[in-house]
C-alpha cells in the first residue's frame, strides 16, 4: 500500500509539471484524478471476500481457496491456512458463545450487540487498549510531523524561495519519497521496525531543525497564495538549496520509518478486534492530516517559517521519546507472540530479547 501511495504521488507531481505552463491545465489535472476511482472499482469487481466474512457464512472452502492464494508462497502453505482457519473459527465460536450469553439478558439486535462487544473487547482488555495506543500514537505522529505540509504546499514553498520552476522542484520530494519507501521494504524486517524508527526520526528532527535556521536568514514573505514578487535575497543565496536538501533529507527518513512503520498496524491487532482498531488508527492518521492541512499555511504566515519548521522538529523529538518509551520490536513475531507481548505491559525489554535471539 505504502508503495503504491508513493508511486502514485510521484506521477501525479509528473502530471502536475507537464500541465503547469498550460492554458486551463488545472481541468486536467483534476480530470484525470477520476481514473484511478474507475480503476479501482473495476478492481473491486473481480476481489474475493475475506475470509472471516466467508467462514461467518459458512463457506469454509472458498475461506481456505483465498488463504491458499495469499500464503501460496510461504513454506508449509497447507500448514499456515489450516491454523489461520481455525483461529478465524475459534473466535468466531467465542463470539457466537458470548453472543448467546448477552441474549440471555437482553434483546439488543446481533450486528449492535456485535459492535458493542468489539469496542468493549478493544477498550477493556489491557492488551488490546495497549495495542490500541501504539497504533493511534504512530499514526498521529506521522502527521504531526508535517510531513504532509510538502506534499500540499511545497509547490508554495518553492515558488518563495525563488526556484524557477516549484513543480519540477517538488518532484525531488516526491522521487525521494518513493524510492526511500523501496529500501524500507527492503530493510524494515531486517532492521526491525522499532529501530528503523528509533534510527530515522533524530534524522527528520535534524533535518528540520536546519530547515528553520535556514528560513531565520531569508525574508520570505508567506500568504495563502504563492508569493507575487520572488525575494532578491533568495536568488542570490544558497540557503533554498540548503533548505531544499534538508527537505529531501527529512522526507528520505520519513519514508524509510515512519512513513512505513505505522501502516503495519494490523499485526498489532487480534482479529476479533483488529478492524476496529485498525479503524481507529486510521481515522487518527486522517485527523492528524487534516489538522496539518488547515494550520500549515497560518502556521508559515502568523509564526515564520522559521518556527513552524521548529514545532514540527519538537513533535519528532517528543515522537522519538515516546517511540522508545512504548513501542516493543515486532519483526518477525507472530501475531500471538505480539499478543503477548502486550497482555502485562509495553514488552519493550522482552521484544528486544527475542529479536536479537533470533
Amino acid at each position: 500500500m505504502c508503495l503504491l501511495i508513493t508511486g502514485g504521488q510521484v506521477v501525479a507531481y509528473i502530471i502536475g509539471w507537464l500541465f503547469s505552463q498550460t492554458t486551463g491545465g488545472w481541468r486536467w489535472i483534476v480530470g484525470l484524478g477520476a481514473a484511478p476511482a474507475f480503476l479501482q472499482f473495476a478492481v473491486l469487481l473481480v476481489l474475493p471476500e475475506t475470509p472471516r466474512w466467508l467462514v461467518q457464512a459458512g463457506l469454509d472452502g472458498q475461506a481456505e481457496a483465498v488463504l491458499a492464494r495469499i500464503y501460496q508462497d510461504c513454506p508449509n502453505s497447507d500448514r499456515v491456512v489450516h491454523r489461520v482457519m481455525q483461529d478465524i473459527r475459534g473466535e468466531i465460536d467465542q463470539e457466537t458463545l458470548e453472543l448467546g450469553q448477552s441474549k440471555a439478558h437482553g434483546s439488543r439486535p446481533q450486528w449492535l450487540h456485535g459492535a458493542f462487544q468489539r469496542a468493549r473487547d478493544l477498550v477493556a482488555n489491557g492488551g488490546n487498549r495497549r495495542a490500541l495506543t501504539i497504533a493511534m500514537m504512530l499514526q498521529g505522529f506521522q502527521q504531526l510531523c508535517g510531513f504532509n505540509s510538502l506534499m500540499y504546499f511545497s509547490g508554495i514553498i518553492f515558488s518563495a524561495l525563488s526556484f524557477s520552476s516549484p513543480t519540477l522542484t517538488s518532484l525531488t520530494v516526491a522521487v525521494t519519497n518513493f524510492l526511500f519507501t523501496l529500501a524500507a521494504f527492503a530493510l524494515i524486517d531486517k532492521v526491525g521496525r522499532r529501530r528503523i524508527l528509533l534510527y530515522s526520526i533524530p534524522v527528520m528532527a535534524l533535518a528540520l531543525g536546519l530547515c528553520a535556521v535556514s528560513f531565520s536568514s531569508l525574508n520570505v514573505p508567506w500568504d495563502s497564495q504563492p508569493p507575487e514578487h520572488q525575494d532578491p535575497a533568495a536568488q542570490n543565496s544558497l540557503y533554498p538549496l540548503l533548505i531544499l536538501f534538508c527537505l529531501t533529507v527529512f522526507t528520505a527518513a520519513y519514508a524509510f520509518g515512519l512513513g512505513n512503520v505505522p501502516w503495519q498496524q494490523a499485526e498489532l491487532f487480534p482479529l476479533n478486534v483488529r478492524s476496529l482498531g485498525s479503524g481507529l488508527a486510521t481515522a487518527t492518521n486522517w485527523g492528524a492530516n487534516f489538522l496539518v492541512g488547515l494550520t500549515f499555511l497560518p502556521m508559515m504566515h502568523w509564526l515564520s517559517p522559521t518556527w513552524t519548521f521548529t514545532i514540527y522538529a519538537v513533535v519528532c523529538v517528543v515522537g522519538w521519546v515516546i517511540v522508545r518509551a512504548i513501542y516493543p520490536e515486532m519483526s518477525g513475531l507472530g501475531l500471538e507472540e505480539v499478543k503477548g507481548l502486550l497482555v502485562d505491559g509495553w514488552g519493550v525489554e522482552e521484544s528486544q530479547r527475542r529479536h536479537l535471539a533470533r
